[in-house]
Formats: C-alpha cells, sequence, structure tokens
C-alpha cells in the first residue's frame, strides 16, 4: 500500500514566525502566499538578501527582540515595548540602559538561575534509587 503526500504549506505569518522575522517587514509576495514545507527549508538553508537584510537589521518581532535584550516578552510589555525594533533601536536600549531594562534582565537571570536549579534538583532526584 503507497501512501502519497500532500505538500504541506503554512500561512505567511507562521512561515514568518519560524524565520523569525516580522511579517510586515517581508516582500509583498511572501505576505500574500502560502509557503510550503520545502520552500521554508530552502530559506533557512539558503536565505535570500531580504532575508539576510531583515534577520541583520530588523524591525525584528518581540521575541526577537526579548531575546536580544536578555528578557522575556513580558518583560518588553511591562517597559512600555510593543512595537518591533530594528537593530540599531535595540543597541541604543542597550547603550542607554534604562532602569526597566536593568529590572527585567535580573528577573530573566533569576528565572534562569530557579529552572537550572530545579533541573538540578529533578535530576539528583532521578538517580536516587526509588
Amino acid at each position: 500500500m503507497t501512501s502519497h503526500q500532500s505538500t504541506q504549506t503554512m500561512k505567511p505569518a507562521t512561515a514568518a514566525k519560524k524565520l523569525g522575522v516580522y511579517l510586515e517587514a517581508t516582500p509583498a509576495e511572501f505576505q500574500e502566499g502560502v509557503v510550503s514545507r520545502t520552500e521554508l527549508n530552502a530559506l533557512q538553508a539558503d536565505p535570500p538578501q531580504w532575508l539576510q537584510d531583515l534577520r541583520r537589521n530588523g524591525p525584528h518581532p518581540r521575541p526577537v527582540v526579548a531575546a536580544k535584550l536578555g528578557i522575556s516578552i513580558s518583560g518588553l510589555a511591562r517597559g512600555g515595548v510593543t512595537e518591533p525594533l530594528t537593530t540599531e533601536q535595540i543597541d541604543a536600549l542597550k547603550q542607554d540602559g534604562p532602569e526597566w531594562l536593568q529590572q527585567e534582565r535580573a528577573t530573566q537571570a533569576e528565572v534562569r538561575k530557579e529552572a537550572a536549579r530545579i533541573k538540578e534538583k529533578n535530576a539528583a532526584q532521578g538517580e536516587q534509587p526509588g
């Protein structure tokens, strides 16, 4: 018995999310079409110039902005950042080091420490004979 595999496609918003780019900054033909899994893999393996430029300069979607600043997406909202930012704007924020950003970075560091502690604890408990 043979199975026919249909081409898996996704909406442009999903593809943009997987590529880590802001949908509204992508070319019109990308926004208006559908993206197949094969096309997505090709974009990831050999990004065209527009994708390289977007990844380098932005504007970046909130998850990317948060990661570049070393904070959570919620931390961005608490800091009043609701719009996509360019790399230049992100660098300026890092340079200025506003109090909210310093606080969010400290919070994020605590969250990471706690997650590591829990992981370590769980690993230790898993090693003990039950």
